[in-house]
Parts: structure tokens; C-alpha cells; sequence
């Protein structure tokens, strides 16, 4: 039994104002893995004060000293990649090499593209030609509070701490209270790299708790939240009243358009994606709108890729997919299942209750649906689970329509080989990203959404941005 009882605050592990144990429950066997405790007000207090004394010296800190702390956090990130693995993987139900690739491999990843981007960014600017003794300045916010999911812990964590201090920021991290133990490391991580006391603080709650607690805080500058739309709009109603910039990146219902001339792979290749991370992704392809020419094979083939899917505990090895994260989510999505099948989608794969030989754990069966229709409740909600809903359009325009119609606006998906199509329909999504062909967005490229996905990007230039005010002054001495 793990026991990570402690907070870390003012560059400190230290015991909680109070005794408020949580259980870490293990997906895969649905059994408690470890022992956290939940924070309350003075921890949250505590942490804060910690951070807005900390910015009176970081917030003024140089470039360099910045870039070496970053540089020092990535290189103890790699050493300690076991350590993130192994507790995502017990933690959320990442099957362990997933966990070991793209779980870790995400935080890496996010970490190096900080750096490319940090060495290039001007903290001070000219205005322009006309104005030689005016200048921008590009300043910290001040205290942020950084309020993580469960799905995809490495990945949020690194694209809000890091890009909070290379800005200037100091910060509150509030991991899930039901995936904190790779937060965990991480904190041991931002202390074995030399974070000055109170840059970097965390305290474990849950949304109602430490939550509600940093976003309604007098003395928080700033609120970074990535989890469920419902969530995002309570944050930022409780922001309003001390007028906190809000960052959310939230919900997702992807529409992957598949042309009559898409590539051979798309089909596969678009399931698969659905199904990775047991479909606990805010991006993922969730809706595969299919031109009518198509239509009939593509569903064959999709629920024949479907299931082809294995699944099994996150501890194995291999290329299966692993549980859903909790019980809750895991009668959510047996819900939303039987829904799509009583309002008459065409059930082809899957289905409710567990996969054969998996009594025990969160286990989902990969499931698809045809004949999906917009005003269907699967056709609509984000489902959060490895659950596929096809739907069936005649023209371009009615593909772009039946994408658009969603409250919803994070990625979208493109699949033809007629070049000028691709980049048409590209623009005429209401998305944040679109990626087309299987073609992975670059390094730095920014994460965000457009209506109710959200606002604000995550990563790269963009990334460091969102914790940064603009200060425009005057009359500045060239001398």
C-alpha cells in the first residue's frame, strides 16, 4: 500500500492541516492502490501564500535562470520516467508500455518544446518603427493555480508548470484527486531540480475542496483548468468575482471526415485512434462521418478493426487497451451505450458489460455504432470511452454541417487526397485544430478549442503566452 499523505508547499513536503484521507483506487482490479490526503482551507491558504511570495523574486527572475531550472526539470523527468510510468499506469489504467510511450513520452515531449520556444521568445518588444520609445513588455501574470485532469496527467501537468515558469509565474498545482500519484513524482521531480521555495507548490484535492478553494482565491491571478466542460463553466463563474483570467481546455466530439478517395489506412487508422487511452481523450475522433459511396464498407471494416482490439490489466505489457479510469465513468459510459442502442443506432461491435473473461475491473468492450444521427444522445455527448459513433453524409457541405453541429469545437479529423478539399474543409471547421490524412500536428503546435472546448492555448509559443500580461510603455530611454 502506497501512502502519500503529504503536500508540497514553500519548496517543503509537509503533513496537511487536517486528516482527510482519500483512497487511490487501481481500474484494473478495482482495489485500493494507495492512500492520499484531501487539502482544506488553510492548505490551500498555506500554498497560496507561498506562491504570491515567491513571485516577488521569480516574477522578476531572468531568462536564464528560467532556461536552467526548465533544462534541469527535463533531465530528472527522463531519469524518473519508471517511476511516471508505473504510477500512471496503476493509477488510471494506462496499459504499462502505453504509459511507458505516450504517457511519459507526452511530458517530454511538451517539456523540449518548451525549451525550443523559451530560447526564442522576446520578453520586451518595440512597438514598431513609428514608436522607437515605445515597448512592450511581456510579464508574468503572478499566482496561477493549475488544476489537472486524470487521463492524461504527464501531458497537462508539463504544458501548465513548465509554460507558468518560463512566463514568470508562480503556481498551485491541484492534480485529480483520482490519478495524484504521478503528481507526486513530478513534485519530486520540481524539488530535486532546485524550484526556488513557493515557485512551485501542490496540494492534493478534490474539485469541490481545493478547487473551488484556488479559483475563488483573492490572491490567485490566474486559473489553468483542463477536465469537463460542465466543470470549466462552474470555474469560471466562480473566477468572475475577483475577475481571474480563465484558461480551459475541456470537452471534445471529433468529427473524422472520411471522403470517398481517403487513403486505404484511414479506416484503421481512425479507430484505433478512438479506441487509445480506452478512449479518455478530450480529442479524440469520436464521430466518423462517412460519405455515403463508402458507407456499408467502411462500417464493415471499422467493426472488424474494433474487434480486433484486446483488452486487458494496465500492469501487462502489450498493445492492448486497458480500463476505464473508475466505476463512475465505467456506469457512464455502460449508460450512454444502452442509449445509443435503445434510440436505434446499429450496434456493430461491443456492447454493454465487460469483455469476455474480465470480471472484475473497469473493462469496457470497444464498441461501434452505424447509423448515427446528430440528434442521438451518442451522437452529441462526449462519451469518454472507447465508443464509436459513424454517421453517413452525401456532400461536402453536408459533411462540414453535420461536424459543425456540436457545442463542442477541439479537433477534427479530414481524410481525402484531393489536396484543395482537405485544406477547404480545414477552414470551414469550428475547431481549434483539425489534422488531415494521419498527419500529426508539429512540435509546438497549440492544443485548444473553439465554443464549448474551451479557451486558451496550451503548448509552445502560444502556450507560454496565455501566463503572460502585456504592458505598454511609454517615453522608454534608449540610453
Amino acid at each position: 500500500m502506497i501512502e502519500k499523505r503529504d503536500f508540497y508547499i514553500n519548496g517543503k513536503w509537509v503533513a496537511p492541516a487536517a486528516a482527510n484521507d482519500c483512497n487511490v483506487i487501481d481500474p484494473s482490479t478495482e482495489e485500493v492502490c494507495a492512500v492520499i490526503s484531501l487539502g482544506d482551507q488553510a492548505d490551500t491558504d498555506a500554498a497560496v501564500a507561498a506562491a504570491k511570495e515567491a513571485f516577488k523574486t521569480w516574477g522578476f527572475s531572468s531568462k536564464a535562470e528560467r532556461l536552467e531550472l526548465i533544462e534541469s526539470i527535463l533531465e530528472i523527468y527522463n531519469r524518473r520516467a519508471e517511476d511516471l510510468a508505473q504510477a500512471m499506469s496503476i493509477e488510471m489504467g494506462a496499459p504499462i508500455d502505453l504509459s511507458r510511450s505516450s504517457q511519459v513520452g507526452a511530458g517530454s515531449w511538451h517539456i523540449k518544446n518548451f525549451i525550443r520556444a523559451f530560447k526564442d521568445f522576446e520578453f520586451e518588444k518595440t512597438l514598431g518603427k513609428h514608436a522607437p520609445n515605445d515597448r512592450l513588455l511581456y510579464e508574468p501574470v503572478g499566482v496561477t493555480a493549475l488544476i489537472t485532469p486524470w487521463n492524461w496527467p504527464m501531458n497537462q501537468v508539463t504544458l501548465k508548470v513548465v509554460a507558468a515558469a518560463a512566463a514568470g509565474c508562480t503556481m498551485v498545482l491541484k492534480p485529480s484527486e483520482v490519478a495524484p500519484l504521478s503528481s507526486i513524482v513530478w513534485s519530486e521531480i520540481m524539488d530535486e531540480a532546485g524550484t526556488p521555495a513557493g515557485v512551485y507548490n501542490m496540494v492534493n484535492g478534490d474539485g469541490v475542496g481545493v478547487g473551488s478553494q484556488l479559483t475563488s482565491h483573492p490572491d490567485v491571478d490566474m486559473v489553468s483548468f483542463t477536465g469537463s466542460t460542465r466543470a470549466g463553466i462552474a470555474i469560471s463563474k466562480a473566477a468572475a468575482d475577483t475577475i481571474k483570467r480563465v484558461a480551459l481546455e475541456l470537452g471534445g466530439k471529433g468529427a473524422n471526415i472520411l471522403f470517398e478517395d481517403a487513403d486505404e489506412k484511414a479506416v484503421k487508422r481512425g479507430v484505433l485512434h478512438m479506441m487509445q487511452n480506452t478512449g479518455q481523450s478530450c480529442n479524440a475522433p469520436s464521430r466518423m462521418l462517412v460519405q455515403s459511396s463508402i458507407y456499408d464498407r467502411v462500417v464493415e471494416e471499422a467493426a472488424e478493426v474494433a474487434g480486433k482490439v484486446q483488452v486487458g490489466p494496465a500492469s501487462e505489457e502489450g498493445r492492448h487497451v486497458g480500463p476505464v479510469v473508475n466505476e463512475l465513468q465505467w456506469n457512464k459510459i455502460q449508460d450512454l451505450i444502452q442509449k445509443g442502442v435503445d434510440e436505434g443506432a446499429r450496434l456493430v461491435a461491443g456492447g454493454t458489460g465487460r469483455p469476455d473473461g474480465l470480471n472484475k475491473g473497469y473493462y469496457v468492450k470497444p464498441t461501434v455504432f452505424a447509423d448515427v444521427t446528430n440528434d442521438m444522445t451518442i451522437g452529441r455527448e462526449e462519451i469518454f470511452g472507447p465508443v464509436l459513433s459513424i454517421m453517413k453524409f452525401d456532400t461536402e457541405e453536408e459533411a462540414v454541417e453535420i461536424a459543425n453541429d456540436t457545442v463542442y469545437g477541439l479537433t477534427n479529423y479530414i481524410q481525402t487526397q484531393d489536396g484543395a478539399r482537405a485544406n477547404r474543409v480545414a477552414r470551414q471547421m469550428r475547431s481549434g485544430m483539425v489534422e488531415m490524412n494521419g498527419t500529426s500536428r508539429a512540435a509546438g503546435s497549440p492544443f485548444g478549442g473553439y465554443k464549448q472546448s474551451g479557451n486558451g492555448r496550451e503548448g509552445g509559443i502560444l502556450g507560454i503566452e496565455d501566463f503572460l500580461e502585456v504592458k505598454a510603455v511609454s517615453g522608454w530611454s534608449n540610453d
